[in-house]
């Protein structure tokens, strides 16, 4: 990671987007103190949650209905 003062980055904007887009990320200093950073962006299927339909065939239910269960539930608290 590079780092660059604010001066800098408004000099070299386009090359930091292309450093970017190479999966580089570059930290933009103001006055000394880090003010910000510019990262790249992040592919959407890394974040995808993991395909569960093998392991929902496993899961095996017992008793009544969950919907059913919940409406006896109500009922039973009713009265």
């Amino acid at each position: 990671m590079g780092t660059v003062n604010l001066k800098q980055a408004r000099e070299r904007l386009g090359d930091l987007v292309d450093a970017a887009e190479r999966g580089e990320s570059t930290l933009i200093t103001r006055r000394g103190k880090r003010a910000a950073r510019i990262v790249p962006v992040e592919d959407a299927h890394q974040h995808r949650l993991p395909d569960l339909s093998k392991f929902r065939t496993t899961v095996t239910i017992k008793g009544a209905k969950l919907s059913k269960t919940v409406i006896a539930q109500r009922q039973k608290g009713r009265y």
